[in-house]
């Protein structure tokens, strides 16, 4: 779905949102931030991506006992963050989503928490996590999208354009962003706020043949699920 958005509004805006985000969002997020947490179902030793880290909130819900690497377009937002990450073994670093400057295959989990839909190109940044994600691993989603099945008329548009001018965008559809990428399971998809119009949701990158091997040999099940609907709920 197009944007007028680009990375110097996003620097703008989100320097304007910096002082308040937390105090804005904090309490409304907490819910959905708390379920993705979940979903990663993070180890001890793991490490996580955070690309749009932001004020750091989803550093709240998170074990001590993994690496992160949290990035963010905003200098503003990340000087909030650093104080939610002293004493852990967290690097914030400036860094762009829609082009890592990670190598391919080097965390075992990725974490979207409401930028894909604030970033100017949310396909182009869940390509790159998906780049970057190990075979095996996971990507959770918090964010708002249009729904599958709901048209994009001239009035929803319109306030979507306005919308925008606050750094977000809210007529991208799911089904646009996972579109191309490879060894992709839909895992979970399940509705957070708004009735459904932000969701959080889990998607799984196969393992590669040597890890099937690994698992079988040591009598585990490997980890994974049906593939759900898009935009549809778990059942």
């Amino acid at each position: 779905m197009g944007s007028s958005m680009d990375n110097q509004h996003n620097l703008r805006i989100y320097r304007l949102w910096s002082p308040v985000y937390d105090r804005v969002f904090k309490a409304i997020s907490r819910g959905g931030r708390q379920r993705a947490a979940a979903l990663l179902d993070m180890q001890p030793g793991e490490t996580l991506l955070i690309p749009g880290i932001g004020t750091g909130l989803d550093l709240l819900y998170l074990p001590a006992s993994i690496t992160v690497i949290g990035g963010d377009l905003s200098p503003a937002m990340l000087a909030k963050a650093r104080a939610k990450a002293a004493g852990r073994d967290i690097t914030l670093t400036e860094m762009d989503a829609q082009n890592l400057d990670l190598p391919d295959a080097s965390v075992d989990a990725v974490l979207f928490t409401l930028i894909l839909s604030v970033v100017p190109d949310g396909a182009a940044a869940l390509r790159e996590g998906w780049r970057v994600l190990r075979p095996g691993g996971r990507v959770v989603i918090f964010d708002k999208f249009l729904p599958e099945n709901a048209a994009l008329t001239p009035a929803r548009r319109l306030l979507g354009r306005l919308i925008q001018t606050l750094g977000t965008d809210p007529n991208r559809r799911l089904s646009d962003l996972l579109r191309g990428l490879p060894e992709l399971t839909v895992s979970h998809n399940e509705a957070s706020l708004f009735g459904g119009q932000y969701r959080v949701i889990r998607l799984d990158k196969a393992a590669t043949k040597v890890q099937r091997l690994t698992i079988n040999r040591i009598g585990g099940t490997q980890q994974g699920a049906p593939t759900f609907p898009v935009g549809g709920a778990i059942t």
